[in-house]
């Protein structure tokens, strides 16, 4: 069922506003407070959801870790993330290192894939009992001996490991979220659960009713991938990066949201949090979606809703891009670019009429 705006977004801010202020021990309480509004803030923050023709599990997007380098240069660190999609944003999150982290997407799969990846990062001490939980193998003996455990042979033990199933431990957690779900949620989230089991590291982007392509990479791939500097930079090559996204889960603060980024009340909604809880956002990773949003005329829309975020002069925009549109800037072995650009330099350049093609966004004469 679908979950509808309830609680005052003044409320929610008042109780995070007003922790600030407390002593150690009452900060603790009020934590516990803050973390009981999580199902409250995703129906405050969410508006009715749309459909797209893919599964969406994992990303496409061999090119996502290329702009870890150009994010450290540009010093974009902290304040608020946020993304689309499924689980490459774990990966800037454990670059940026926000405050807090939205992820916003026009399918409400994907705030159920969310809640499968929350509940999973509850269970899970270490990076290596995540991704056996995520696949369905059987967790490792010597867990504090894989904390130290390059990427590769984390993925190497994935690879050789026989499924075990699904655990009933990961719906009962997912239940303990508060989030409001119907059967037909948990028979969703049952589904996506089960194709990381049965595909393990093979698994691929699927756009639905087609088979996937042979340029897509598969988890494993992603895993395995480097930044553009040559380093694994996958939020499970690095232990530090899985603990701290394991406790921003936990208290609550990495947030999926039902929204368009060219729609009415979410991403202006965010703004407002924001603006309450005196936060800049930092880092909006958009996947191609403005290639879509420039397609049915609602671009200037998603400009609007950016500027409403109030983007300060270090804040920027991810997107990526594929090789059909922009073949020379796509390095050999990936069929996409990711890119970043100032979000100011949209805002203010759309304003003066510049950005009214695709072409024109990406750089292409």
């Amino acid at each position: 069922m679908w979950i509808r705006p309830r609680p005052s977004l003044c409320v929610l801010t008042v109780v995070i506003a007003a922790a600030a202020t407390l002593p150690p021990a009452a900060r603790t309480a009020a934590r516990a407070q803050e973390s009981s509004t999580f199902a409250s803030r995703i129906a405050a923050l969410s508006e009715p959801g749309g459909r797209f023709d893919t599964d969406n599990l994992i990303s496409n997007e061999r090119s996502y870790l290329d702009v870890l380098p150009e994010l450290k240069r540009r010093g974009v660190k902290g304040g608020a993330y946020i993304g689309v999609g499924p689980d490459q944003n774990f990966s800037y999150i454990g670059a940026v290192r926000p405050s807090i982290a939205f992820i916003i997407d026009i399918r409400r799969d994907n705030l159920l894939l969310h809640l499968l990846f929350k509940a999973l990062f509850a269970l899970s001490r270490t990076r290596v009992e995540y991704l056996a939980l995520l696949l369905g193998r059987p967790v490792p003996p010597d867990l504090e001996g894989w904390k130290t455990a390059p990427i590769d042979r984390i993925v190497a033990y994935a690879d050789v490991a026989t499924a075990s199933g699904r655990s009933p431990a990961v719906d009962t957690a997912i239940r303990k979220l508060g989030v409001p779900l119907s059967s037909t949620d948990m028979g969703t989230i049952d589904r996506f659960h089960r194709r990381f089991i049965d595909s393990g590291l093979d698994l691929k982007f699927q756009s639905l009713g087609r088979v996937p392509q042979s340029h897509y990479p598969s988890y494993r791939d992603l895993l395995l991938e480097t930044d553009s500097a040559g380093t694994h930079a996958n939020y499970l090559a690095s232990e530090e990066s899985f603990q701290f996204i394991k406790q921003l889960h936990a208290r609550d603060l990495i947030v999926p949201v039902v929204g368009d980024l060219a729609g009415p009340l979410a991403l202006a909604s965010i703004g407002r949090f924001l603006e309450q809880r005196q936060e800049h956002f930092s880092t909006l990773y958009v996947s191609n979606v403005e290639f879509y949003l420039f397609g049915d005329g609602r671009f200037p829309r998603f400009v609007d809703n950016l500027g409403r975020l109030k983007p300060t002069d270090r804040s920027v925009i991810i997107r990526s891009i594929f090789n059909r549109f922009a073949p020379s800037i796509v390095r050999p072995g990936s069929a996409s670019a990711s890119i970043v650009q100032p979000a100011r330099e949209l805002v203010e350049g759309f304003a003066g009429g510049r950005y009214r093609r695709y072409d024109e966004l990406i750089g292409r004469p």
